[in-house]
């Protein structure tokens, strides 16, 4: 009765989310003007309350369960919930705040039990079993067939089959799990944001560029200090890293950035501890070995053995190589005086000399090629060529920050497609990174396809405001932040141009070892001096990138890919090191909690370590995506989506010899009708394997690499 008479005080002040249904925006565009921090408390519990009341009235109806009154009724239930959790965790992840922090640490419990409350309902699951066990009388798409056996798994996987003992235990563990996850990503963003580094002499960033030190001269004045403000964000860290000189300072962000969350105010560690053994608690509720089993059922991959072939096949391939790699740069840095052991805060820098002297090339040179307004019609255009998509800027859409802008977007045939959100830059409030998310999901109910609402968020170069005897420059983007940018819109694209009947299956709704295919792939087209030729213009002269330089880019393209390669296997057997655990980690005895975690992570990673380890330090304290986000025992996902998404554009390679263009129309069409538009419809390597006509193999990737000769 609370939750009802909050609402009800909610609704008469004009909570706009209680209004959904009748926005007056574009396209049912959110009414980010309207919407208040205290909008979203009384919403979530409105949400929670019809959401309940959605599934009793499934529970309760009176005529024999089916698959339009069980299973796409579940499918259709918590509209409101959904709507508010949409907007709700964007604003907490690009634009944050301690009263955001607040409430979202309050939602935790309220959603696991919601979760909880429906997955453990036996009389919903009953219904949903008994569709289930007649599926093969039943005349479904297979789309809708699928539908039914991820719900009936879902739920089978999330306790739906358990006694009512183990059923309470679920829910107090699931409970626990999404307390401290949220509590490991608060303590990432808190201890990036905490860590800043003043220094007053200029001479002691020598090495930097004009660029770096005006946005780390306004960091500085914007906190109302003189001088030069060092901090943890990438386009800090990675420039310092890069360009810095001077070997302190470069040590002190390097072990700033890694030691993040190792003891101190927000400390992970313990945290890791009590989030693998929760994970491995529940498994094994599940009568699963560990959360490794438990979790990749529904994969590309399907088991750990599967996983751990991927990361070893491509660790004897790569890591020779990789040894090689360091070998070489070890000798570089001696022929320019510097004769100790290269360390990790040296590897950056003396790699991009390395890589300057090989190929004379920088991101200084690249950089004016790159100005985000040419890149974005240079991406926009890619779409346009391969899906023949347009974007239409419109300014009646409210958006979430004034930094952002937003797109309609059509197809070749003039109709509306999906709202894209680009959000570029970072600012307070804004977790580090990239990434894709969609608003609003598509989907197709009574005849009407609703269309979906996509953002992608980045946090690239900032336009470098003019001073006193300095000429301001606009966003200019490293090669990197392109590639990124590249990445994160082939995710985008896989929301909007998505045609499917529901929502849970939709656009990125797919397996997190296939998630990657579309975005990893879309990065490919960065290499391809036609596509280059499109937008990379001088943003003074407008003139284009020359073939010389174009030429540069491509022999370089293979430079370190096998130290890149084992870097990334390295996070993948740490991630499966955790996660496929047999007992709870205990913290041995005469050591720390912050020694054991360190002392794991780094044996987990030493098959593939080609760097010294420092002590005290280790990313896994700060590794998000498999402490906070979805990739538990899924980080080798995105070497799996590599190996998929070289073999991939292999076909457009191949149709490039055949006809002279890398925007093949054909290739594009297959990959977009079998792939794009499918979302989770269909068990993903089928639809792999109606695109490419075969299975992959990792020659594609090695090919790419350098590792193997064509």
């Amino acid at each position: 009765m609370a939750a009802i008479a909050v609402s009800a005080v909610a609704m008469a002040a004009g909570n706009p989310f209680f209004n959904y249904k009748n926005w007056n925006t574009p396209h049912g565009t959110y009414p980010f003007n309207e919407i208040k921090t205290e909008h979203y408390m009384p919403a979530f519990e409105e949400g929670i309350k019809q959401g309940l009341q959605e599934i009793d009235a499934i529970v309760n109806n009176p005529a024999a369960p089916t698959f339009a009154n069980t299973i796409e009724a579940y499918e259709r239930s918590g509209e409101l919930l959904s709507i508010v959790q949409g907007c709700f965790y964007n604003i907490s992840n690009t634009d944050t705040d301690d009263e955001i922090q607040q409430i979202e640490m309050k939602l935790v419990p309220m959603l696991s039990e919601y979760s909880s409350s429906i997955r453990l309902n036996e009389g919903l699951f009953l219904r949903i079993k008994a569709v289930y066990d007649k599926r093969d009388q039943l005349k479904l798409r297979d789309d809708q067939r699928k539908l039914l056996e991820d719900i009936y798994e879902g739920f089978a996987n999330n306790g739906a089959n358990l006694n009512k003992e183990q059923k309470e235990q679920y829910r107090a563990l699931s409970s626990r799990l999404s307390m401290l996850t949220t509590q490991f990503g608060q303590n990432v963003l808190k201890a990036t944001n905490a860590w800043t580094m003043l220094v007053t002499d200029e001479n002691d960033l020598a090495g930097l560029s004009d660029d770096t030190k005006a946005t780390l001269r306004a960091n500085a004045e914007k906190k109302g200090q003189t001088g030069y403000l060092l901090d943890l964000k990438p386009t800090t860290l990675i420039p310092v890293l890069e360009d810095c000189r001077n070997r302190d300072i470069r040590r002190e962000i390097w072990m700033a950035s890694n030691s993040r969350c190792i003891g101190g105010e927000y400390d992970n560690t313990q945290v890791i501890i009590d989030i693998v053994n929760t994970r491995l608690e529940l498994a094994q509720l599940f009568g699963k070995r560990n959360y490794a089993e438990k979790s990749l059922y529904k994969t590309c991959a399907e088991t750990q053995e599967n996983v751990l072939k991927l990361l070893d096949q491509l660790r004897d391939a790569y890591m020779p190589t990789a040894i090689e790699e360091v070998k070489e740069m070890q000798e570089f840095a001696r022929q320019r005086g510097f004769y100790a052991q290269l360390m990790p805060w040296d590897w950056s820098y003396y790699s991009k000399q390395l890589k300057n002297e090989k190929y004379n090339l920088t991101d200084d040179m690249l950089r004016p090629y790159f100005e985000l307004e040419s890149v974005k019609k240079g991406v926009f255009g890619l779409a346009k060529r391969l899906y023949g998509l347009t974007f239409k800027e419109n300014s009646k859409i409210q958006l979430y920050n004034p930094e952002v802008s937003a797109y309609e977007v059509y197809d070749s045939k003039g109709k509306f497609l999906a709202v894209y959100y680009a959000d570029f830059h970072p600012r307070d409030g804004k977790r580090g990174g990239a990434w894709m998310n969609d608003f609003r999901p598509q989907y197709i109910e009574k005849g009407k396809d609703h269309r979906p609402h996509i953002v992608n968020v980045m946090n690239f170069t900032k336009p470098v405001p003019a001073t006193d005897g300095q000429e301001g420059k606009p966003a200019l983007l490293t090669y990197d932040e392109v590639e990124t940018f590249l990445h994160e819109f082939g995710h985008a694209l896989h929301g909007m141009l998505t045609r499917c009947h529901y929502a849970g299956q939709s656009g990125t709704a797919v397996p997190r070892d296939f998630v990657e295919l579309p975005s990893q792939f879309n990065e490919n087209f960065l290499g391809e001096k036609e596509f280059l030729d499109t937008f990379a213009r001088h943003y003074k002269t407008g003139e284009q990138m020359s073939q010389e330089l174009i030429d540069r880019i491509h022999a370089s393209a293979t430079y370190h890919a096998a130290y890149a390669c084992v870097r990334q296997l390295s996070f993948g057997y740490l991630d499966m090191a955790w996660h496929t655990l047999t007992e709870p980690f205990a913290v041995p005895a005469a050591i720390t909690t912050e020694q054991a975690v360190v002392d794991f992570g780094n044996k987990a990673m030493k098959q593939v370590q080609v760097v010294p380890t420092i002590p005290m330090t280790q990313m896994e304290a700060a590794f998000t995506h498999i402490f906070s986000g979805g990739y538990a025992a899924g980080y080798y996902s995105y070497k799996w989506s590599e190996v998929l998404d070289a073999d991939a554009f292999a076909v457009f390679q191949a149709a490039a010899k055949k006809n002279g263009s890398i925007f093949d129309k054909q290739a594009a069409d297959s990959f977009r009708k079998n792939i794009l538009e499918r979302g989770g419809t269909e068990r993903p390597m089928v639809l792999y394997r109606r695109f490419r006509g075969g299975e992959p193999t990792v020659e594609a990737l090695m090919i790419r690499d350098g590792i193997k000769k064509k």
